[in-house]
């Protein structure tokens, strides 16, 4: 696993990834994402998480162009929501996020959602722009591993991720073990539970032990599972910590007991019941 926060991970492709991003989902669009987004640039993310659907990619765009770093060292990912799957659909949705991010490309472009039959079709999408180097990588989020068998069945490009809803409460065990198998990178959203962990009794009792805080014991978890983890926050000094990941270490013992935590519970859908 990486060991500070500049480091990246290496796709199946070839194209390097940071292992810790931060995420944008519930961010307000306008002065909350743009200062959210340059404190994490300068705390020192270099992932960032958007979608269409956050309403927020305008804001993300222009953090980009004030926070000074060049737009070459920053890795940015979109989706494409599920009212624009399809081929013709999507491949204007990708202009439409491109052009509210002010952007010339995108690093990862995430089919956000299975949907019930329209992916394959949506995915076909995905691997022209990928061919036509408008995107460095493409992937998919939300997908069983019954989706992913399918993908794999019938298309030319491999997803470099699966962006999942994944915390000690949900640890997807099974879509983890495919996902290695086929070389494909698991990033986990909503890696706090939505916050509901941060008081769980085991998880405080391993922050105390560190001196940590409870969301920095579950961000380092992700890390040692080696997940692609993307916290959110929009308080200053919460951005900052979470990025305080990488002067302590889960023994096995810890890892395991917060392995134990699991219930398959989930705090978002479940992809086989969210059909459109």
């Amino acid at each position: 696993m990486i060991s500070n926060i500049g480091e990246t991970i290496t796709l199946h492709n070839g194209v390097k990834m940071p292992q810790l991003g931060f995420g944008v989902f519930k961010v307000k669009n306008g002065n909350e994402t743009v200062e959210s987004v340059k404190k994490a640039i300068e705390v020192g993310y270099r992932a960032i998480d958007t979608a269409a659907i956050y309403e927020n990619e305008e804001g993300v765009g222009q953090a980009i162009r004030e926070c000074g770093v060049p737009r070459e060292e920053l890795f940015i990912t979109s989706k494409v929501w599920n009212t624009e799957q399809g081929y013709e659909t999507t491949l204007k949705a990708f202009e439409d996020s491109l052009n509210r991010l002010g952007l010339e490309y995108l690093d990862l472009y995430l089919i956000h959602w299975p949907g019930k039959d329209k992916y394959l079709e949506t995915w076909r999408a995905l691997e022209k722009l990928y061919k036509d180097g408008k995107v460095k990588s493409i992937g998919v989020s939300n997908f069983h591993v019954h989706h992913l068998e399918n993908l794999l069945a019938n298309s030319e490009v491999k997803p470099v991720v699966n962006q999942i809803e994944l915390h000690p409460l949900l640890t997807q065990v099974e879509i983890r073990d495919y996902c290695a198998k086929h070389e494909i990178k698991v990033e986990s959203w909503s890696p706090l539970g939505r916050g509901n962990l941060l008081e769980e009794p085991t998880i405080k009792h391993i922050a105390k032990k560190h001196g940590k805080s409870s969301a920095q014991v579950l961000i380092r978890w992700h890390l040692q599972h080696d997940l692609v983890v993307i916290p959110k926050s929009i308080t200053p000094s919460r951005i900052k910590e979470n990025a305080q990941v990488f002067d302590f270490s889960l023994s096995l013992n810890e890892m395991n007991q917060i392995d134990a935590l699991n219930r398959n519970e989930r705090f978002g859908s479940n992809p086989d019941e969210l059909l459109f």
